[in-house]
């Protein structure tokens, strides 16, 4: 969490069951879902609020977070500007690179789930618009990352025909059965003839893979 800078009290908007929190700041967490915030630990728990509304004066808190969050947010432009409204310090914000969805060899084998990845994400440039003066810092996936995402799996593709993994990420549930029965079908027979390896096996030697995930950070 160095993009929070030396912050002690943390805004995070978003804030789900809480599993990217920093532990060594005092956080306040923003979830509109009852079910996400009954999920979270009992002495962290979440208030009930949506980004475009946050219930807090200008200028509350040293830095605030949002973490694959922002695609959900109904009115971007509102939300971020409440976040900056509330923010002293840095807005650091999690999300996925939309123009870099498809540069991922998942795109030859389920193109419909990242042509939905891409279109649910907003363009950095749109979230760096409504932010101010921004940097854009690439997040490497490692080669072990046991997030549910599809490009933690970028050196393990038999996960992915685990019906458990495609679950765990959202982009799989916009995309019929056909085209998931295509995808498990081509990928099995591509890894038993060798041919996914041939073409992608050099991912296994990589300890990390620079895909789509990006922070956008507002000091």
């Amino acid at each position: 969490m160095a993009s929070l800078g030396a912050a002690k009290t943390v805004l995070n908007v978003g804030a789900g069951a809480g599993s990217y929190e920093p532990a060594d700041r005092r956080v306040t967490a923003v979830e509109p879902s009852a079910s996400m915030r009954a999920l979270r630990r009992a002495d962290r728990p979440a208030v009930d609020a949506t980004a475009e509304d946050l219930p807090f004066e200008d200028n509350s808190f040293d830095a605030a977070m949002a973490t694959f969050t922002v695609h959900q947010w109904p009115d971007l432009a509102k939300g971020l500007g409440e976040v900056r409204r509330v923010t002293k310090g840095p807005v650091v914000i999690l999300t996925c690179d939309p123009d870099r969805v498809r540069d991922f060899w998942l795109y030859e084998y389920a193109p419909e789930v990242l042509d939905t990845e891409a279109r649910r994400y907003p363009a950095i440039g749109e979230i760096a618009k409504y932010l101010g003066d921004t940097v854009v810092v690439p997040v490497p996936v490692p080669h072990d990352c046991v997030d549910g995402f599809n490009e933690a799996y970028f050196a393990r593709p038999e996960m992915l025909l685990e019906p458990a993994a495609r679950q765990a990420c959202s982009a799989w549930s916009f995309v019929d059965e056909a085209a998931e029965e295509r995808f498990t079908r081509k990928l099995t027979s591509d890894l038993a003839d060798g041919t996914w390896a041939a073409k992608y096996g050099a991912l296994k030697e990589q300890p990390a893979f620079d895909g789509f995930l990006v922070l956008v950070i507002s000091r």
